[in-house]
């Protein structure tokens, strides 16, 4: 994940769920905390351990992730 420094993805850890810097806090975490509503300083004050631009990171992966991937959606009415 050369295009990504700050995601890992390690078999043997959290079963290989996609990972900010190793810590055992998956980017799904926080890209749903995001979505939730959850601000950049409430986030960082529950995960110390992160910092601002893991957040940005995990937002510029998931982006990706959806890119390389064909989603089903319904038809519009």
């Amino acid at each position: 994940m050369a295009e990504f420094p700050r995601i890992t993805a390690n078999p043997l850890q959290m079963g290989g769920v996609p990972c900010i810097r190793g810590l055992r806090i998956p980017v799904s975490t926080v890209v749903s905390l995001l979505a939730q509503g959850a601000s950049e300083d409430e986030i960082l004050a529950d995960y110390p351990d992160l910092e601002a631009e893991d957040l940005r990171e995990a937002l510029r992966f998931a982006a990706a992730a959806v890119d390389e991937r064909q989603l089903p959606l319904r038809s519009a009415p």
